[in-house]
């Protein structure tokens, strides 16, 4: 009979002018169809997808952590969203939204029959629109078609003000709401509605504007943000001006009275008291990193990076970032905070933050691959405007700025950078080649001062001699002699590495490089690379190809794990909302360590033993004779192995530190400016910064040592011993 009643209501404004004819056809059909009456015409222009409405996905922030998945590291976002249950919003907000916006809602199916008459009569009578019909569960389908649409067609169609539009709104509504309980629809509507201030949903609005939870919300604080979902800006409270916001708080209270929500007295005081707010802006993106930590942005950075390039994640980059900024991900990465303390206190103590140069290191975990600390004396920082001089002199006549202290780029690696020579670091390759071809550690080269090498080479340099030929010398004169792999690698010897080269072939060395991670950055490095031109790459085992402390980490720490090369990784899990951890073709969301027996155990336990020297803790298989950084085993305090490196003219120093629970790379150079010196008392920070970094971010972790080589790698009557 209600329904009868209305429909005859209707007819007389029809007749007396009040509603136009187009209008009736909106005001009618729901309750026509309802009742059986077979309207046909436009049936199939009003058809919705229910299906659609029961899955349309909210776009969620996603959270970064630490490894230890509770430290956040920041959030992605488009829309900034966290749904919430609905007995977690205080039964204040609840009552304000519906006050405000649908008072019969727990009375009607979907559709308000007399709402609508009544907001028609009043639009017709202020000739615009006074107040509108659309109920909760109306506004919900329309914000469900829109997020879900498909296309931009499809979003206009879900917003567009016609009559067909809102007869889909009202069919879809009823058929919702004789599917889902009343309780659930106010959820999913008080999740999907825009508070303003980029804020959707309740759980963001109370946290935005209040930096507090839904449950805590008060009347008044709930009556303002119920107030704001109709028109955000109009009564905007975070402007100078807040008449509007208080005017529209207190009229949510007074329909909060009318509806019973409420008593009078309460609402007075509720009314009487100042619009306080607590604003809080949720940090976005890697740029939004805590102030207090903003080192952590150039691992975010990382993270971002990889994440781009990882097919589970979407076909191309655009969809990978929009699953990030969509997908309510949790994303847990490897970045221990500890090391990550460690590392950054070493660099920023040791290199001021102002310095062109950069001193920066990368840890890894041997075995997995997992980065457990980036760490570079920059702030990270898209803001540049008080960087200091380009120290490219050409630039700084053009008035560039040097990206130091602010920059974002990837000083460390991961990114589009060449990065920087990496010097005598290099020598690892080909003494691992050597050994994989049948050398052993105690093979014994006499090596001059200067040595005149069987390659030409096409350019002019310090070591060039007899016309054409690369006749490379050692950085002292002493260090000429008989050498092994032992005392050759812990002194750093020029000219008894590039006699092992030749013996093993420069190819050799480039191909052991490939197989543990590096990569050629530049069009000159890959040229030499190449089939064609690594056979004569001679200069290739003094470094002169460019390279990161990211791709130097995960090299050396294949010595660690056995031979077992793990790309590095910065993720260790993603979980999607409601826990699931794979993606819709079954993937996993977070793959595993990317790990491969790039070399024998045997071969990188002869590596280790070379590689001992270096620090001053001395080989397990043969006679060191002295190392170039004696005092890095005596400040990390447990077995360590590692390899210095300088580039021609100290324009980049290297050290890298191999313990069986981390490995970390350190560098220090100007990336503005390749050519730019390191001063003499600059060249001991490196290896200063990852000796101590080990030290600190292994404290209170078991104390392991390496395997030793066998005998056949050893090569020598010394008997090995574990240490």
């Amino acid at each position: 009979m209600a329904r009868v009643r209305f429909i005859r209501r209707v007819a007389t404004l029809v007749r007396t002018g009040i509603v136009a004819g187009v209008v009736v056809a909106a005001l009618l059909y729901p309750l026509v169809a309802l009742g059986g009456l077979g309207i046909k015409t436009g049936a199939s222009e009003l058809a919705g997808d229910l299906g659609r409405l029961r899955t349309a996905p909210l776009s969620q922030v996603s959270r970064v952590y630490a490894a230890d998945g509770s430290t956040l590291i920041t959030q992605f976002y488009e829309e900034y969203r966290i749904p919430v249950e609905l007995e977690t919003v205080s039964p204040h907000m609840q009552h304000a939204i519906i006050a405000a916006e649908d008072v019969r809602f727990f009375e009607h199916n979907g559709v308000d029959a007399r709402g609508i008459a009544r907001a028609f009569v009043a639009n017709q009578r202020a000739g615009g629109v006074s107040q509108g019909a659309s109920t909760i569960t109306m506004q919900y389908v329309r914000m469900s078609l829109r997020d879900s649409a498909d296309s931009p067609e499809e979003v206009f169609a879900a917003v567009e003000q016609t009559p067909t539009r809102k007869l889909r709104e009202m069919r879809l509504a009823i058929d919702l709401e004789k599917e889902v309980s009343k309780q659930e629809i106010l959820e999913r509507y008080l999740n999907a509605a825009y508070f303003g201030h980029r804020a959707y949903g309740i759980y963001a609005a109370a946290e935005v504007y209040f930096s507090k939870t839904p449950a805590e919300l008060t009347i008044g604080e709930s009556a303002l943000l119920a107030g704001l979902v109709q028109a955000p800006s109009a009564y905007d409270p975070a402007t100078r001006d807040r008449t509007a916001a208080h005017d529209r708080r207190n009229y949510v209270i007074d329909r909060m009275v009318a509806s019973g929500f409420v008593t009078p007295e309460v609402a007075t005081e509720a009314q009487a008291a100042p619009i306080q707010l607590n604003l809080h802006e949720p940090p976005n993106d890697c740029v939004d990193v805590p102030g207090a930590v903003n080192h952590w942005g150039f691992f975010c950075d990382l993270f971002k990076t990889w994440w781009m390039t990882r097919p589970e994640y979407g076909a191309n980059a655009m969809e990978r970032l929009d699953l990030l900024r969509r997908g309510g991900l949790t994303v847990v990465t490897t970045l221990d905070p500890k090391a990550q303390a460690a590392a950054y206190a070493q660099v920023a103590s040791r290199e001021r933050i102002g310095s062109a140069f950069a001193l920066g290191t990368v840890a890894v975990e041997p075995g997995t691959g997992n980065v457990r600390a980036m760490a570079v004396n920059r702030v990270y920082s898209l803001d540049q405007a008080g960087n200091g001089r380009h120290t490219d002199p050409k630039r700084a006549r053009l008035g560039v700025r040097g990206n130091y202290p602010a920059t974002v780029n990837p000083l460390l690696g991961g990114g589009n950078l060449p990065g920087y020579q990496a010097g005598s670091t290099f020598k690892l390759f080909t003494m691992l080649a050597a050994i994989e071809r049948g050398m052993p550690l105690s093979t014994a080269i006499n090596s001059p001062h200067r040595y005149h090498s069987r390659w030409k080479t096409e350019w002019n340099s310090p070591a060039r001699c007899n016309g054409q030929y690369w006749c490379p010398s050692n950085a002292s004169a002493s260090m000429a002699g008989r050498h092994t792999m032992w005392s050759g690698f812990g002194k750093s010897v020029n000219t008894f590495f590039v006699q092992l080269e030749e013996r093993v072939g420069p190819e050799a060395a480039v191909r052991m490089a490939e197989r543990l991670g590096l990569t050629w950055h530049t069009d000159i490095d890959r040229l030499q690379a190449s089939p064609a031109k690594a056979r004569t790459w001679g200069a290739f085992t003094l470094g002169v190809a460019d390279t990161s402390p990211l791709e130097m980490a995960g090299a050396y720490a294949t010595l660690a794990a056995d031979g077992k090369y793990c790309s590095p990784l910065p993720v260790a899990s993603v979980t999607a909302p409601g826990g699931v951890t794979v993606n819709a073709d079954g993937k996993p969301y977070a793959p595993g360590p990317n790990c491969v027996q790039a070399i024998a155990p045997e071969v990188a336990r002869g590596g280790l033993d070379a590689a001992r020297c270096v620090t001053g803790y001395n080989a397990a298989g043969g006679a060191c004779g002295g190392g170039t950084a004696p005092a890095v085993y005596k400040i990390v305090g447990r077995p360590v192995a590692g390899k210095t490196g300088t580039t021609d003219d100290n324009r980049a120093i290297w050290f890298i530190g191999i313990t069986p629970g981390l490995t970390a790379a350190g560098f220090i150079a100007d990336p503005d400016n390749p050519f730019h010196t390191v001063a003499p008392d600059d060249r001991v920070k490196p290896k200063e910064a990852i000796a101590y970094t080990l030290r600190d971010a292994l404290a209170g972790a078991p104390v392991l040592g390496f395997a030793p080589p066998p005998a056949h790698v050893v090569g020598a009557s010394k008997p090995s011993r574990a240490r």
